[in-house]
């Protein structure tokens, strides 16, 4: 097996039908994120940026048999569009064999960083440092048999939403859901909210650098069948009162950029977008509504399913290597101390600093 680098531009129409197939051939890998689409519009939008998007391609012959993108800067790597990118795997036929450490020299670096990728690939399972959860919407049985799930594992959150849209309905007028919205003046309003909510939490504002705000408007703007934004929107009486930017592939759509407008905020319009879209959903292709990492409790309570991510890094021998672990052994020691929030310290700062990098 060879590995070639090749620019997501480059790619041929074999290779795209090939990177295709195998997502549709394993579930698992159905993620916007994990699709050459997201890739070649990631490279669209960075193509004035420092370093360079990359695929390396895994080949038999002619034949490619398994695609992993990175970006490349100087002499590390990591996740294409990150930190935009929630998942990170190599896309390939199972049981294909890989020596990861082949795979960063192919790139050219000394060290390849991630922080979303699948737990479950196996080839890089001992690199994995550690993991977390991501949640899941299984919708494969529709939104009421998806209801009756949440009934049985005793969550009332559904219940609830249910109660504050008739709320709503009463006090503020009638609820309009629209997917698919075509808006502009919606999606600049979300990226607004957005901005201030980010700013707001003391969190780094992800659209101070140019190139995610192309990203984004770019993925609105275009019509490919299989990969994409959607905007979805919902109002209140007339008014904007949430607006969520997600991606979509061919069975899944991975929620992305969530905002509401505040004022709004007693009748949690962002949950009952979220409920919205999980019913319209019923009527299309997509089975699987995807939230992401993070344990925050909306996703909990809204989760049926979830899958776990992994975050590590393959090295080879090199200066950027030994920080990287030193970086590690500091995080895990705090992490084994019951010391409270003081005990998360390092791993914030570790993600603080990745998230920089990504948005360089």
């Amino acid at each position: 097996m060879e590995i070639e680098i090749v620019r997501p531009s480059g790619l041929s129409v074999d290779d795209l039908a090939a990177w295709s197939a195998l997502q549709n051939a394993d579930p698992a890998l159905d993620s916007p994120f994990l699709s050459p689409g997201w890739v070649q519009a990631v490279e669209r939008a960075q193509r004035a940026r420092r370093g360079d998007v990359q695929v390396a391609v895994l080949r038999d012959g002619s034949a490619a048999r398994g695609f992993f993108p990175a970006r490349v800067t100087g002499f590390t790597a990591m996740a294409a569009g990150a930190p935009m990118s929630d998942y990170q795997a190599l896309v390939a036929a199972p049981g294909i064999a890989l020596n990861p450490r082949h795979l960063i020299e192919a790139l050219g670096v000394h060290r390849l960083d991630f922080s979303y990728m699948l737990a479950d690939q196996a080839v890089f399972a001992p690199h994995m440092r550690g993991q977390g959860i991501s949640y899941l919407l299984d919708l494969s049985q529709g939104y009421a048999g998806y209801a009756g799930q949440r009934r049985a594992a005793g969550s009332g959150l559904l219940k609830d939403l249910d109660k504050r849209r008739r709320k709503a309905e009463a006090e503020v007028g009638a609820i309009t859901f629209t997917a698919h919205s075509r808006s502009r003046t919606d999606f600049e309003r979300m990226v607004e909210w957005k901005r201030a909510q980010l700013q707001a939490t003391g969190q780094t504002d992800i659209f101070q650098t140019d190139w995610t705000l192309t990203l984004m408007r770019d993925l609105f703007a275009r019509r490919d069948p299989d990969f994409g934004g959607v905007l979805f929107t919902l109002h209140l009486g007339g008014e904007l009162a949430a607006v969520h930017f997600h991606l979509r592939g061919r069975h899944t759509i991975h929620a992305w950029i969530i905002a509401h407008d505040q004022a709004f905020d007693r009748f949690s319009p962002g949950l009952l977008l979220f409920q919205d879209i999980a019913r319209w959903m019923d009527e299309t292709p997509f089975k699987v509504l995807d939230l992401g990492a993070g344990d925050y409790r909306f996703k909990q309570q809204l989760a049926n399913r979830h899958r776990m991510v992994a975050h590590g890094f393959v090295g080879r021998p090199s200066p950027l290597s030994l920080l990287r672990q030193a970086q590690y052994g500091v995080r895990n020691a705090a992490e084994s101390l019951p010391l409270g929030r003081i005990s998360a310290l390092p791993g914030k700062a570790m993600r603080r600093m990745d998230l920089w990098r990504g948005l360089r």
